[in-house]
């Protein structure tokens, strides 16, 4: 299977290069291994699964002896499945200088970072992957940093793919995990069925107790179907048949697992009657369109969830932007009790992008209500726009413009 070069390489050989151990969270197939193994090549570094029955079992009664068969420098795989061995590493992360000799995968993000604040504070550089982005498929990764004025756009628009829809939707009805990168159709729903049983409902089963398997099913085809929604409990127990106190803590195990993805409001003293719910997003668009099912990427296309599983698509391409950028930024929506909404607010260093998502090549350029009244409050806002299916940057007003999609 060929290798695809991952935009996080860099960051996490700079971040290797100054922690003792490196951990990387990531749901089940992403590539976390492969990333790995791929940049440990030529290095004497060991390999160990958590999914190995000895191993594991190993792990869980003797650490001791299993850094003693499992030498650093150690890449561990799934460090979920043996949080005993958190412990040790603290150990020998203080008997040594050396930087990287731990590299730990994991796909239970919320377990992972509890345990490693109690264990390994100070000690571990924590990152996060996920599945292919837009730019490694197309294999254009030497782009500026995403920059929403309009030179910064053109510059970026002139280093990628055009903006065609087809190209977009397939992209999101294939999804991003590599393994299904080169499948045929058949191949790809094969993968998918099995992907839920093996991965996500054993996980479920095996590390977070769920019994209910068939209610477990029907919950995340509900949430499946309500991506691009603010959550709603009442609603995702009544699809599942289940209570409204199961709905939540499942979505917190979707999202420890990270199947899904929230969006968290925006928040600010200077603005009254926000709303205070997160909305609903996949992290695997493919994913997402299997659980719906919708039977090919024209119907997809053309479906009714079109709108909202593009404007998934969106939010999960800047959210690995930005997770892999040198610089941090924060990612949040605004609505106010007022039905004004911004799809998507950007805050990086001071300054707010407030981004419009829509689907269409000419989207209205009036219908920007939500932009307009955190205009009116006392924000300072930077660039921002319509990100759409427009093929070339076009200014709305001075400081916002139709961004097409294929840039982030």
């Amino acid at each position: 299977m060929r290798y695809i070069k991952r935009e996080l390489e860099r960051k996490f050989l700079e971040v290797n290069s100054f922690f003792k151990a490196v951990m990387l969270i990531g749901s089940r197939q992403v590539g976390k291994s492969t990333m790995l193994r791929h940049l440990a090549q030529g290095e004497s570094r060991t390999f160990v699964s958590m999914d190995d029955d000895f191993a594991r079992e190993l792990a869980k009664n003797d650490p001791i002896m299993f850094f003693q068969i499992y030498k650093p420098p150690v890449l561990i795989e799934e460090i979920q499945k043996a949080p005993e061995l958190m412990e040790r590493i603290k150990i020998m992360c203080d008997e040594s200088d050396e930087r990287g000799r731990f590299w730990l995968t994991g796909s239970q993000r919320r377990m992972l970072m509890k345990r490693s604040q109690e264990s390994l504070a100070g000690r571990l550089g924590i990152l996060h992957l996920y599945g292919l982005s837009q730019r490694e498929k197309a294999g254009v990764l030497d782009v500026p940093p995403l920059d929403f004025s309009f030179d910064g756009i053109v510059k970026r628009v002139e280093l990628l793919p055009e903006n065609d829809i087809n190209h977009v939707f397939e992209h999101i009805f294939r999804g991003a995990y590599p393994d299904i990168l080169d499948a045929n159709h058949e191949q790809a729903q094969v993968y998918y069925q099995s992907y839920i049983d093996n991965y996500l409902i054993a996980d479920a089963v095996n590390d977070q107790g769920i019994r209910d398997i068939a209610g477990f099913r029907r919950f995340i085809r509900a949430c499946a179907a309500l991506i691009g929604n603010l959550i709603n409990y009442r609603t995702l127990a009544e699809a599942a048949d289940i209570s409204e106190a199961t709905a939540k803590k499942w979505l917190e195990i979707l999202q420890d697992m990270e199947i899904v993805y929230l969006l968290e409001p925006y928040h600010n003293n200077a603005l009254k009657r926000l709303v205070k719910t997160p909305k609903l997003y996949f992290c695997d668009t493919g994913l997402c369109a299997f659980l719906t099912r919708w039977p090919t990427m024209e119907a997809l296309r053309n479906g009714a969830i079109s709108g909202h599983i593009y404007e998934n698509y969106v939010v999960m391409e800047l959210v690995k932007n930005y997770t892999y950028a040198k610089n941090n930024a924060t990612l949040s929506f605004y609505r106010d009790d007022n039905a004004n909404e911004i799809d998507v607010i950007v805050e990086e260093g001071g300054r707010i992008h407030p981004l419009e998502i829509k689907k269409s090549a000419n989207p209205d350029r009036k219908s920007r209500k939500g932009i307009r009244a955190i205009e009116k409050s006392s924000l300072t806002l930077s660039h921002g726009g319509i990100i759409c299916m427009h093929p070339k940057p076009f200014p709305i007003d001075a400081n916002n413009y139709l961004i097409p999609s294929n840039i982030i």
